[in-house]
């Protein structure tokens, strides 16, 4: 016999089924047991009753608890009124066991499945697996799935070809601490993780490419906060021949229709979005990243902005001039004759743009340099010498000579997105295996030290 899913014996009445999955509670009625069993598509109820089982069957039934792994085959048959459970899908019908195989049986749980929302996080971390059977977090996980899903298509029906780009890249510092892996054929040598496809998703411009995209993995090592991990996951795009408009009307409209066919039931509070410089930003809010809401306690309204117009230098706090984004972005051309001159550099504005949600900043993009003069020329203000220039960036510079197409691009955060949607305070619930505070995997108990053998086999010699 085929399994069938729990959502599905409401077709089933009057016919034999066969029910896989987990006991998601038990009530022990004396002579008759009742189980709520759960598998990914719901509930169902099970009724138990020794003089339906085999004889060998009767025991075995009064040894299941929550969270064991059965197999039930039985007939579903349809509740009486009075039984009629409104809250459950399957609340018409119940599933009368006939054959009972225990697939697993189970520990008591450290914790409580209904609603972890309560329960120390760092107890939840231990035991993710756990965690994530609790229905709010199994939603969250799929409601994730869906909205990927939903870039995805959107991307391939607006001509975007899904290009994976390398996780072990060259190091290039572009403003985050780079995670180091270490090279075992080539001693002393470093390969890094990317903090972002950036230049990647650049040269596939160059390429010819003209619309990439990705679903891609980025990771900095940074000091953590509720809306940071170390590794995230961000929809990673660019486009060629395209100014900044055009970046920003095709996000614009593939944000509203993603919020009107995943969540109608939220409300965009202004379309088209709103449009603030950055210094605009920052006189009326102190913030680059403001939050529009007219009411800030209710979860469906949606402020989506625009920060516009950033500068494209700062000063770090040694007093040292540094790219505000990367030093990537193009320079509006208002502002070109004056940055060529070199005159007041701290002015100078980049095609440089945000969308922020709620308060939350989604996203970065910029229309980039295609030209190698204006590129090196940044380098050269942002004093990396000749030598280093080319260490660093000079697959750029050299790929630049072969006729560069204008190009620019965006790259909103999937868990941040996520975690608005689905009103959570901060990414760790809607990523399903996410690190702590401290930057830590708490159920697998990463990072862990290493045996000698294999710190020799890459090359490392640890400080004492």
């Amino acid at each position: 016999m085929e399994r069938t899913l729990a959502k599905d014996t409401v077709h089933a009445v009057g016919n034999s089924v066969k029910l896989q999955g987990w006991v998601h509670t038990r009530r022990d009625m004396s002579k008759v047991l009742f189980l709520d069993l759960r598998d990914r598509s719901g509930l169902v109820q099970v009724v138990l009753v020794p003089s339906e089982l085999p004889t060998d069957q009767a025991e075995l039934m009064q040894s299941i608890r929550p969270e064991y792994v059965v197999e039930i085959e039985g007939e579903v048959k349809t509740r009486g009124a009075k039984q009629v459970n409104p809250n459950l899908p399957t609340g018409t019908v119940e599933v009368l066991a006939k054959n009972l195989v225990i697939l697993n049986p189970s520990k008591t749980p450290p914790f409580e499945l209904d609603d972890t929302r309560g329960v120390n996080e760092e107890i939840r971390l231990k035991y993710r697996y756990l965690d994530l059977r609790s229905p709010r977090m199994q939603k969250n996980i799929r409601e994730r799935d869906r909205m990927i899903a939903f870039f995805r298509n959107y991307m391939h029906a607006h001509d975007f070809v899904e290009i994976e780009t390398p996780i072990l890249m060259k190091g290039t510092p572009e403003g985050s601490r780079e995670y180091l892996v270490p090279s075992r054929l080539h001693p002393g040598e470093f390969y890094v993780l990317p903090q972002s496809p950036q230049q990647f998703k650049q040269l596939s411009m160059v390429a010819g490419f003209e619309r990439y995209f990705q679903i891609a993995r980025c990771f900095r090592d940074e000091d953590q906060r509720g809306d940071r991990q170390p590794e995230f996951t961000q929809l990673d795009y660019e486009m060629s021949f395209v100014n900044q408009e055009d970046v920003l009307s095709y996000t614009e409209a593939m944000m509203i229709a993603m919020v009107e066919t995943l969540y109608p039931e939220k409300t965009i509070i202004a379309k088209p979005f709103p449009r603030l410089t950055y210094a605009e930003s920052m006189e009326r809010f102190g913030s680059d990243k403001p939050d529009l809401r007219r009411n800030k306690e209710n979860p469906n309204e949606l402020a989506f902005a625009w920060i516009v117009d950033f500068p494209m230098f700062e000063l770090d706090e040694q007093g040292h001039i540094g790219a505000t984004h990367h030093p990537f972005c193009s320079i509006k051309e208002e502002d070109k004759e004056a940055f060529m001159k070199g005159e007041d550099l701290m002015s100078i504005r980049a095609n440089a743009y945000d969308l922020v949600l709620n308060g939350f900043e989604l996203s970065s993009g910029s229309i980039r340099i295609h030209e190698r003069e204006l590129q090196k020329r940044i380098f050269d203000l942002l004093n990396i010498d000749e030598d280093e220039q080319q260490r660093r960036f000079g697959h750029m510079l050299d790929a630049f000579q072969y006729g560069a197409p204008p190009h620019g691009g965006f790259a909103p955060g999937i868990d941040r997105i996520v975690m608005l949607m689905m009103g959570e305070p901060n990414i760790r619930e809607v990523i399903a295996y996410p690190k702590d505070g401290n930057a830590r995997d708490l159920m697998m108990g990463a990072p862990s030290p290493l045996p000698k053998k294999a710190l020799d086999e890459a090359n490392i010699q640890m400080k004492k």
